[in-house]
């Protein structure tokens, strides 16, 4: 018989335990999509060595000046704003810095939301870019774990763009196959609200609370990278609080098939 799973999923980083997470088997899959986890994947795209992200501006400055780490790059922002002497943590500005480096990143979500989920067995890295290679990896490797999704939320508030980018993920997770899966109310209304925007991703980003700041502040470039669905072929992963990709297997380095 079928070993149905579990796919349950937070609406805001706040809904973290890391006590249920470290209990059972459990695969955390986090997403930001406006912005850490788009930036920690693209960095990772072009070339970074690895990410490490960090809980806040000061613990990145500290982390940046550790030998081990060799040659940096620090980017950050708190509650959206830029902070001073950090690179602002811009997936297309970053894309030029990174290359054979260690990318220190601070966010005032997702990092934080990384950083929280370090107890469940593996802790994987997603967004709009990357979530049919994720899918693609839990199907391979993780067939009996529940996986915990995480929308990293917007300063404790619900995320439009997170939910959306969740709903692209359990709808690459669950195509063909949804009896083997048991959702949560959560997860149920974000492939709904997918499924009814398949091709609407860039209108959702832009729609949103962050998606109408970047637009304010220039940052339209973000907003159609974050949108560009199945585009990277990465499934990073942390281990030991440090982000380095591993290529999906079987799979081509810039073309992924399922970007549904």
């Amino acid at each position: 018989m079928e070993h149905v799973q579990n796919i349950h999923l937070l609406l805001k980083k706040e809904e973290i335990s890391k006590e249920k997470l470290s209990e059972g088997e459990k695969v955390a899959v986090i997403l930001d999509v406006l912005l850490a986890t788009t930036t920690i994947i693209s960095a990772l795209h072009n070339g970074a060595r690895r990410v490490v992200p960090v809980m806040d501006p000061s613990d990145g400055l500290l982390i940046s000046q550790e030998e081990e780490f060799g040659e940096c790059v620090l980017a950050g922002e708190l509650n959206a704003a830029p902070v001073d002497n950090i690179i602002y943590p811009s997936p297309t500005l970053l894309g030029k810095m990174v290359r054979d480096k260690t990318l220190i990143l601070s966010t005032t979500n997702g990092t934080v939301a990384l950083r929280n989920s370090a107890a469940a067995k593996k802790v994987y890295i997603a967004s709009l870019l990357n979530n049919p290679s994720v899918a693609e990896k839990i199907k391979q490797q993780h067939q009996t774990e529940t996986i915990i999704i995480v929308c990293s939320g917007n300063s404790g508030e619900f995320s439009l763009e997170d939910f959306y980018g969740a709903g692209h993920l359990i709808d690459c997770l669950t195509l063909g196959s949804e009896e083997r899966f048991i959702l949560n109310d959560a997860a149920r209304a974000a492939i709904a609200l997918y499924r009814t925007n398949l091709e609407n991703a860039f209108e959702i980003l832009q729609s949103s609370y962050v998606g109408q700041l970047f637009e304010r502040h220039w940052l339209i470039d973000d907003l159609k990278l974050a949108a560009n669905k199945g585009s990277i072929n990465l499934v990073p992963e942390m281990v030991n609080g440090r982000i380095e990709a591993e290529l999906s297997r079987g799979q081509m380095q810039h073309q992924n098939p399922n970007t549904r």
